[in-house]
């Protein structure tokens, strides 16, 4: 997926699961222009796992094998918790 692609990155941001939709949809809103083109790869790739095992990381019940996948779940949790609980 194309990084520039927002329109379709905010599609995929889109999980159907509440737990998840509140993580990561305003991370990607209030960050992802803020991230560095290997960092938004790195989400979009984050983005092509499966909702399960993004529910188990994002909500500490796992983590990753990969050492960047790590990186990109702690950047979410540590932002979202700086910015605060939104409504969605």
């Amino acid at each position: 997926m194309d990084i520039n692609n927002k329109a379709r990155i905010h599609w995929a941001c889109r999980r159907g699961m509440r737990e998840l939709d509140i993580s990561i949809m305003p991370f990607f809103e209030h960050e992802y222009e803020t991230l560095s083109d290997s960092d938004k790869q790195l989400f979009v790739r984050l983005l092509e796992s499966d909702d399960p095992d993004l529910f188990n990381w994002l909500m500490n019940h796992g983590k990753p094998d990969d050492a960047e996948l790590q990186r990109m779940v702690a950047l979410i949790q540590t932002r979202n918790k700086e910015r605060g609980p939104v409504a969605i």
